[in-house]
């Protein structure tokens, strides 16, 4: 069965286009014979949208494989570090590598993306499997993007992020995230000031497919941030959330939203071979309604003086400006496109287009609204096309919109736009009242562009789904999955999820943490939750103080799939220490700024025994080390590393691992790819190691009653470490 699982997902990958060479051996090799589609380039010809001149390089490139990039993460301290170790490490050793004849291309820095953090190359799978070097380094990326520090993502998909302009107060809205690549990058601009353990910001990623929001939450986890929420609603009617401010209900306006809408996808061609078979102006002409209603949606939400990035994929005016144009339109002067042509310095894009004509499938143009027969009215509506008043077309400055081509900077295609909203929408000059609930606004006294976007009657305004949240609430609560609150002190919230509880600040729990790790007076024991309201808490997880106002306040509104960041976990064996919580990994940044006891200061030397050996005596610490774990008793402990400014050698960032003090030994709590990970930046070889590792995993599934070696298991360490 393994297998054939394994052939299935190559013959996937095949169909998807995977990043590859130039060579026979590429990804891209063998499907010259179906890149045609004479209708794509018949449409695209016409429209113009590629300068005069550069059809045929235009075409070569989307022909291409799309070549890989990756993105070292940034708010991460050790960001740093890992971009020091690939370019001493792995790209000098590939530089002049050969393989069957043909000369490897080190992979070079996208020219436009800030400090050399993302890098593209073109080596494909099939050449990574070739040489021992490059199979080394195909695993440390996918170590590395385990552990969070890298992130697999298209070149162009980076942009929105940065046209966002994020500082880490701000609170942020995704409303189509899944499978999260720009999300992550949204979490890292929130922990760009590393001097702030929990920033006041936060992120709202939403998607409206359950099983996507999944890929969703393991993109978000792996960056362990107390600031990002993954919910599940229709992006068209995600819910207005109330806040509390200043001791009254206030509807919650985001200064942020990325609005990268559902598209056709044509500028995906490079690497979803599909497209080419399945492309037709039919498709954009379904969508075009879809994205208006979640423009709409977004600017509604957006704060007066916020910034909305309207992205697509497709190529298409239909799908680009047409819903630009629209917005701006409607909004009477509310909105208007920001000029960011210097916000990206070395990224090459064209103006958007100010005039765009419409074609059917069979062929059919039509330039304006009323060349539409009345047959075709349900099909193509009136905001599909340009304005037809020169001077409104002139004011709207479509010419600030972006599109990327492939062959500009040998990429996918794209389109961005920016848009500043400088006063409310006409339809929400009142500001709206809150109802009973708190959620519901006044009733409006005209018909949204939300709800005339779509002549089927899906509307955008919260009037419209009052009855499909109430139909969701009473089936909730007929499935006992969520309830009123069981306590004022304990506030209760998920659907179809373990709940999220949040402790009051006099809960049982406290007291003992407080006293065993000297928690610092400030800490925000209030943004404290755990998974369930009855018997033992398993977990504790933290979110930041803004995250807790919203997730308090709409409850019974939001459909949370996971919030939190794990903070502190549940160890029986820690009993006899008085304490039963020991520190979890993933939540040690954050948590570390308000802890005052427990601490141990550790050399590279020390690192390297922790992480390489299991259950290390004391005795095998620095001496400074030996010191400081002998006078702490059994129990969870935080060992710190402070770089040394004078040794450059060793990494230059601080570094915390989670561990437990033993009554002879010690050992570390952290995660393999994480281990790999910080072994790496001591200049430590683990491939080999990791062979070993993998074989000894192997071994284990194979075995009845095997068990992989004990850095491998969390519950083994545990159970290993209390024989001590």
């Amino acid at each position: 069965m393994g297998k054939k699982n394994k052939n299935r997902k190559k013959k996937q990958q095949d169909r998807n286009g995977e990043p590859g060479g130039r060579s026979n051996a590429g990804w891209g090799a063998g499907y010259a014979d179906i890149k045609e589609n004479k209708l794509f380039e018949q449409y695209y010809q016409k429209l113009k949208i590629v300068p005069e001149g550069e059809w045929e390089q235009f075409m070569e490139a989307v022909r291409e494989p799309l070549p890989a990039t990756i993105r070292i993460t940034g708010y991460k301290s050790h960001a740093k570090e890992i971009l020091h170790y690939l370019k001493e490490k792995y790209f000098k050793e590939i530089q002049d590598l050969e393989v069957d004849g043909q000369k490897i291309e080190a992979p070079q820095p996208l020219s436009w993306y800030p400090d050399e953090l993302a890098w593209h190359t073109n080596m494909s799978r099939t050449i990574l499997r070739k040489s021992p070097l490059l199979e080394k380094f195909h695993h440390f990326l996918v170590s590395e993007t385990e552990s969070g520090n890298i992130s697999q993502q298209e070149a162009v998909s980076m942009i929105p992020p940065l046209l966002l302009k994020i500082a880490p107060h701000h609170k942020i809205l995704d409303m189509c995230a899944a499978p999260g690549s720009k999300t992550a990058q949204l979490i890292e601009m929130l922990h760009s000031d590393m001097d702030v353990p929990i920033p006041e910001g936060f992120v709202i990623a939403n998607d409206v497919d359950n099983k996507r929001c999944y890929l969703l939450v393991h993109q978000a986890k792996r960056l362990n941030s107390p600031c990002i929420v993954v919910v599940n609603h229709d992006a068209s009617n995600i819910p207005r959330l109330q806040i509390d401010c200043d001791g009254k209900k206030d509807i919650l306006f985001y200064d942020r939203i990325l609005c990268d809408v559902p598209c056709s996808g044509d500028g995906t061609m490079r690497k979803n071979i599909d497209v080419w078979k399945k492309w037709t102006t039919s498709n954009s002409l379904h969508l075009h309604g879809l994205q208006m209603r979640i423009a709409v949606h977004g600017v509604e939400q957006l704060a007066v003086g916020g910034r909305m990035v309207y992205s697509t994929c497709s190529l298409n005016p239909i799908e680009d400006e047409a819903v630009i144009a629209s917005l701006l339109e409607k909004s009477e002067g509310a909105l208007e496109l920001a000029d960011v042509a210097n916000e990206v310095p070395g990224l090459k894009w064209v103006p958007g287009v100010t005039s765009w004509k419409l074609m059917t499938k069979t062929g059919q143009w039509y330039t304006n609204w009323s060349e539409v027969p009345q047959n075709r009215h349900t099909q193509i509506r009136p905001t599909m096309f340009p304005p037809t008043d020169p001077e409104k077309l002139k004011e709207m400055k479509l010419e600030r919109c972006m599109r990327i081509l492939p062959h500009h900077q040998n990429t996918g295609g794209f389109f961005v736009a920016v848009l500043v909203k400088k006063a409310p929408m006409p339809w929400n000059r009142c500001h709206p009242k809150l109802g009973n609930k708190g959620t519901e606004p006044a009733a409006e006294a005209e018909k949204t562009p939300a709800e005339t976007a779509d002549e089927a009657g899906e509307a955008a305004m919260e009037d419209k789904p009052k009855d499909l949240e109430a139909s969701r609430e009473s089936t909730v609560k007929q499935d006992g999955v969520c309830g009123p609150p069981p306590s004022k002190k304990m506030k209760l919230f998920g659907f179809k999820e373990n709940p999220f509880v949040f402790l009051s600040e006099d809960d049982p729990v406290f007291p003992p943490i407080q006293k065993f790790y000297n928690l610092a007076p400030n800490f925000p024991k209030l943004n404290v939750l755990t998974r369930t309201h009855d018997g033992k808490k398993l977990n504790l997880y933290i979110v930041s103080k803004e995250l807790r106002n919203v997730l308090l306040n709409n409850s019974e509104r939001m459909k949370v799939i996971n919030t939190g960041v794990k903070v502190w976990s549940r160890n029986n064996d820690g009993e006899q220490s008085g304490c039963v919580y020991r520190l979890a990994q993933e939540g040690i940044y954050s948590l570390y700024p308000y802890i005052n006891a427990r601490i141990i200061t550790v050399s590279v030397e020390d690192i390297k025994v922790l992480l390489t050996q299991e259950n290390p005596f004391l005795s095998k610490l620095g001496a400074q080390s030996h010191a400081q774990a002998k006078q702490l008793g059994i129990g969870s402990i935080v060992m710190r590393y402070e770089p040394d400014p004078e040794n450059q050698d060793a990494p230059q960032c601080p570094i915390e691992l989670c561990g437990w003090r033993g009554k002879i030994s010690i050992r570390a709590f952290v995660p393999r790819n994480d281990r790999f990970h910080y072994l790496r930046m001591l200049g430590v070889e683990v491939f080999q190691e990791k062979r070993r590792y993998d074989h000894f995993e192997a071994k284990a599934e194979g075995q009845e009653g095997g068990c992989a070696p004990d850095s491998m298991s969390m519950e083994t360490d545990l159970k290993t470490e209390s024989t001590d």
